[in-house]
């Protein structure tokens, strides 16, 4: 499921916390009206702190706070914070709370990353509120203004109209907030759409990459934390690559949170590097950001290249069709590119037996949870 392709937009590439973070700060304290986040992660600590003590003066001074976080996802958010929250007038809502009615309902998350100020502003990117990423973890956002930011305030709406009431607000207020939205194309600006996908039927993602990939002309350079793609984007990855265009992977390297979907992704290595397509793994942290870039379209948000994101997770991005802002992304991937150790197939064929048991082992793991789907 995707929005419309509208022009007139704005874009500004954030990449690293010390970035978005100061810009996310000042857009909440110059808030005026109304404050919409959605997050997957949250958790206490010093960055959630911070956060809640600026979406608490927000609502005292009459800005309309709503706070859409993944119940699973925000399992680490305290109680106390959750008070805090509620009693200063944060409308809080939970994304499908954990239930033993239907298990496999409970793999179903939403782990978009949104952030809209006064309808008018919108950030996303791979953030979350735990303090990793205020110093451990390599993320990047995207600063959005233009007419597309009323598709990112619609989408967060129906979510919101959809989840049961946990502190004040109500849905109807969203929904009004929805309606003051008036997107102007005047033809000027940069060229995006917003793009989404809610479990294995709705994937408009997988299939706007899928068909950027296989018309690509010149470059496919694609970053992810957790690679476990699916058999037809390996496929296109490697017939892109065979007919020369210049096919890149940006991954995590030993640093990562979950080192097992490392492993399991390395096991597509091979082939892929037969065919020609270029490994690099991001060596100064873990790299958990999640952007592409293939010839001049350019797609930034939340969904990683993982049996999760494409078959239960509800996952938004940002696309953006345009050269000027192609160029910044580009730049942004050969600094990281720099920062990075290419894998060759040279040495990767000659990797030894302990690693190659770590990806049939891990691998296996991963096929089993493929077939949950």
């Amino acid at each position: 499921m995707h929005g419309v392709w509208r022009d007139g937009n704005r874009f500004e590439l954030l990449a690293e916390a010390s970035c978005f973070l100061p810009v996310m700060s000042a857009a909440i304290k110059e808030a005026r009206h109304s404050i919409l986040i959605e997050l997957y992660l949250m958790q206490s600590g010093r960055l959630a702190t911070a956060l809640i003590d600026a979406l608490c003066r927000a609502a005292g001074r009459g800005v309309t706070v709503a706070l859409m976080l993944d119940a699973y996802g925000a399992m680490g958010l305290g109680s106390e914070d959750r008070r805090r929250l509620e009693e200063a007038g944060v409308a809080l809502r939970l994304f499908n709370p954990l239930g033993w009615r239907s298990l496999t309902r409970n793999l179903t998350r939403d782990h978009r990353k949104l952030m809209v100020i006064d309808g008018r502003i919108a950030f996303t990117g791979g953030f979350g509120v735990v303090d990793e990423f205020l110093d451990a973890w390599y993320e990047v956002a995207v600063r959005i203004e233009g007419p597309v930011v009323a598709d990112w305030v619609r989408l967060f709406s129906r979510l919101w109209d959809s989840t049961l009431t946990r502190g004040s607000g109500s849905a109807a207020l969203v929904r009004h907030l929805q309606l003051e939205l008036n997107p102007q194309e005047n033809g000027r600006g940069m060229r995006g759409r917003v793009v989404w996908g809610q479990g294995y039927r709705y994937q408009a993602i997988r299939h706007s990459l899928y068909g950027r990939v296989s018309s690509a002309q010149r470059r496919i350079w694609l970053c992810t934390p957790y690679f476990v793609p699916t058999f037809s984007l390996r496929m296109r990855l490697a017939r892109a690559a065979r007919r020369g265009v210049d096919v890149r992977l940006l991954l995590p390297g030993h640093d990562h949170d979950h080192p097992w979907v490392r492993y399991a992704g390395q096991r597509f290595y091979r082939r892929l590097l037969r065919a020609g397509v270029r490994i690099f793994e991001f060596q100064p942290a873990f790299i958990h950001a999640k952007f592409s870039l293939v010839d001049q379209w350019s797609s930034l948000g939340s969904c990683n290249f993982d049996h999760w994101s494409l078959h239960w997770n509800l996952e938004a991005n940002q696309e953006v069709d345009d050269a000027r802002f192609a160029n910044e992304v580009a730049a942004l991937f050969e600094r990281n590119f720099a920062a990075s150790r290419e894998i060759t197939h040279q040495a990767w064929v000659q990797r030894p037996r302990w690693q190659r048991f770590k990806e049939w082992l891990f691998g296996s793991f991963d096929a089993w949870l493929t077939r949950l789907r």
